[in-house]
């Protein structure tokens, strides 16, 4: 199966991932008194305990800088570590419908994206209203597509190997931990390290769509304004697609063998 083909198959089956995505955010939900809305509320606690720590205790940036970085870092955490476990929890559920198990890290995509969609319109009309709109902010369409790209990537890679190697996914929430000081969510890196070790946390992939985030709308740079940092990037995207492609077509028909 080429890379082209698992594309593919996510653009023709996209009514059946819109509609099990919505499904499982009702599902999730039913019971509770205030129901689809803990689906904002548990990200607005966390946001506002890291102003409290990081903006107003330590003073180390601002609250529509803290925003830009932690709103993302939301979406994109929450898709990776659900993305993992999407084929493990789901398998029985695409056997019976009858849809490619790829897609099932595209419906952890799309159930995220609402609420990632009401937080992110939430800051614009914040930054707005402090500091007008800017043309910069059409950026944004780029690095929400790089964005969703390298984490389908990164998810269908990690669906596959947290199943035959299931240690694989306590070691990824470790390393989402570590990745949430390093990759500059609440801080600027290079107000804080040396030139060299900012250069080494650049080879992390997500620090170019947090910084491309902070680029369009904080800062105000051109996309161009480090192209051998996006070549970089989508060179990654496009290995981690490839490795992921590679060992889903190995494995897929005998994922059950390993569950």
């Amino acid at each position: 199966m080429s890379i082209l083909t698992i594309l593919r198959e996510q653009i023709q089956n996209f009514g059946i991932i819109y509609r099990v995505a919505h499904y499982e955010n009702k599902a999730s939900y039913q019971g509770h008194y205030l129901g689809y809305f803990w689906q904002f509320l548990n990200p607005l606690i966390q946001i506002a305990i890291y102003y409290l720590v990081f903006s107003v205790g330590f003073k180390s940036a601002s609250l529509e800088f803290i925003l830009i970085g932690i709103i993302p870092w939301f979406f994109i955490s929450n898709v990776i570590l659900q993305g993992a476990n999407s084929i493990f929890n789901q398998i029985h559920m695409a056997s019976k419908m009858r849809f490619p198990l790829s897609t099932l890290p595209s419906i952890t995509i799309v159930s995220n994206l609402s609420s990632f969609f009401v937080m992110f319109f939430v800051l614009l009309m914040l930054l707005a209203i402090k500091n007008g709109i800017s043309l910069y902010w059409l950026e944004m369409i780029y690095y929400f597509v790089a964005m969703v790209l390298f984490l389908y990537a990164f998810s269908i890679f990690n669906a596959i190997i947290s199943i035959i190697i299931r240690d694989y996914y306590l070691v990824l929430q470790s390393l989402l931990r570590v990745l949430f000081y390093t990759t500059g969510v609440v801080w600027n890196l290079s107000d804080l390290l040396p030139g060299w070790a900012v250069q080494i946390f650049k080879l992390n992939p997500l620090m170019y769509i947090i910084s491309g985030f902070r680029n369009a709308l904080f800062y105000e740079e051109p996309l161009w304004s480090d192209s051998t940092y996006t070549l970089y990037f989508w060179l990654v995207t496009g290995l981690v697609l490839f490795l992921g492609t590679m060992f889903y077509e190995k494995f897929k028909n005998r994922l059950l063998d390993f569950m």
